[in-house]
Formats: structure tokens, C-alpha cells, sequence
């Protein structure tokens, strides 16, 4: 589905097991590893234009094993525990209700990027947070129809969350919707 006049986009990825700082940081700076290739696509969004503007507003947010779904600039410190398996998706999403908060945020985008494991994407479809049409999801092929039945945007995960040829495809279509 093309979304006419594209003006804000939103990022979502979850935490990883490397932090890059010990004390507090936002939680777009808090975390490097496999979230890097994310940040990297988020800047390099946001600095882009289109002609004489901004190509679009985006956003950035982390699901994060302590604090639940927060916004990028949202200030967080280190944890001990990184959830890297369905369960703890589950233990978390009961503790901390992740699907609801993106369900609230993300009412509010264009366009929403979803780029989180397999098991946690099966979460999101089951529980429907995303509004029909608006998701470009990173994922397995197994959800491609499902993504396809809802109006949305899927391109297989490569690379360690995004992949670069997904990145650039997905950058030209948010350029072509802006």
C-alpha cells in the first residue's frame, strides 16, 4: 500500500546484548551490536532530502527487556539481562506490555519499520499492534503472506537485523512516498 505525502516514520528494533555505556545514555545511544546497522538506516534517513526539505520526520524506538517499548531519546541505564529467546519475549510482553505501547505510539506514523526477531514478530501479528498498511517489516519469508494480507511491505531479514540491500531498497521506497 503507498502512502500518500509520507511524513513521519518510525524504526523499531529490540535491545541488544552490547551497551556502549555503563551509566544512563538515551536509548539510541545506549546500545551497539547487531542495533548498529538500525541506527545507522535511522540516520541516515534523517538526514536525508527531497528537493529543498527534510525527506521525512523519523523516530526511532527500542523494545527493551527492562523498560518495555521506549522512544530513542528516552534517557535508560544498563541492564543485566537481554531477552534473546520467545519466552522471554513473552515474560517481558506480560511484564512490561510492549505490543500495547507500540500500539499507542505508532497510531501515529506513516510508515512504521519493524525490524525484530522472528519469534517477536509472531507476537505482533497475533496480537495485531500495527495498524493495516502501514508496516515495512524485516522478517522471514514465512510471514511474507500474512504481511502481504495486511497491506504491508515485507523483505526478507538479512544481514544482522536490516541488510544493507534491504536498507537501500527500503530507503528508495520511503523516498518515492515522500
Amino acid at each position: 500500500m503507498k502512502v500518500a505525502n509520507l511524513r513521519s516514520v518510525v524504526v523499531v528494533t529490540n535491545d541488544s546484548t552490547v551497551f556502549l555505556h555503563k551509566g544512563l545514555a538515551s536509548a539510541f545511544e545506549m546500545f551497539g551490536g547487531r542495533v548498529t546497522e538500525i541506527k545507522n538506516f535511522v540516520a541516515r534517513l534523517d538526514t536525508a532530502t527531497k528537493g529543498d526539505r527534510k525527506l521525512c520526520d523519523v523516530s526511532f524506538g527500542v523494545i527493551s527487556t527492562r523498560f518495555g517499548f521506549v522512544p530513542g531519546n528516552y534517557v535508560i541505564s544498563k541492564y543485566d539481562h537481554v531477552m534473546d529467546k520467545k519466552e522471554d519475549y513473552i515474560r517481558v510482553q506480560e511484564e512490561k506490555d510492549y505490543l500495547g505501547q507500540l500500539r499507542q505510539m505508532t497510531m501515529y506514523f506513516d510508515r512504521i519499520i519493524v525490524c525484530v526477531p522472528n519469534a517477536m514478530f509472531e507476537m505482533m501479528l497475533k496480537d495485531n499492534t500495527f495498524q493495516y498498511g502501514k508496516v515495512i517489516a524485516v522478517t522471514c519469508p514465512a510471514f511474507k503472506e500474512e504481511c502481504e494480507k495486511r497491506g504491508w511491505i515485507a523483505f526478507e531479514r538479512k544481514g544482522a537485523r536490516l541488510g544493507s540491500a534491504n536498507a537501500d531498497a527500503i530507503f528508495k521506497l520511503i523516498e518515492k512516498e515522500s
